[in-house]
């Protein structure tokens, strides 16, 4: 699978990052979310995982042609913290390579979501 970077959101060090892939799908790296009162409200099969991301890190998808903003707080989004961050649920992130290329800290993880599910979130859709 090929990766392309598409946009950051650092601050103090902190980098949820944003990819999209050759496959139709975004990687999106976040911090792992060990909340258990987040956790306690969701479904999370063995094969996802949930990150938290900025939501400003969303702004990025119009390197992929995707505009708008985020209007709906609908899956893959599964919660939205007090601080504004989103929590994304998706496939955990398994391409080796692709995650080595991203190269990974121990406290972040990767999910995978089709592109159709993050356009359903967004008012104004893909470019033409």
């Amino acid at each position: 699978m090929k990766i392309r970077f598409l946009g950051k959101v650092s601050e103090h060090g902190d980098s949820p990052t944003l990819y999209a892939t050759d496959q139709g799908t975004y990687f999106i790296q976040g911090w792992r979310v060990t909340d258990l009162e987040i956790l306690a409200k969701l479904d999370v099969p063995e094969s996802e995982t949930v990150v938290e991301i900025y939501s400003l890190l969303m702004a990025h998808l119009a390197k992929d042609g995707l505009s708008g903003t985020v209007k709906s707080w609908i899956p893959p989004i599964v919660h939205v913290k007090e601080n504004g961050n989103l929590v994304v649920q998706g496939k955990r992130a398994t391409d080796h390579e692709a995650l080595i290329e991203m190269n990974i800290p121990c406290h972040e993880d990767v999910v995978e979501v089709d592109k159709a599910a993050i356009e359903a979130l967004l008012s104004g859709g893909i470019d033409s």
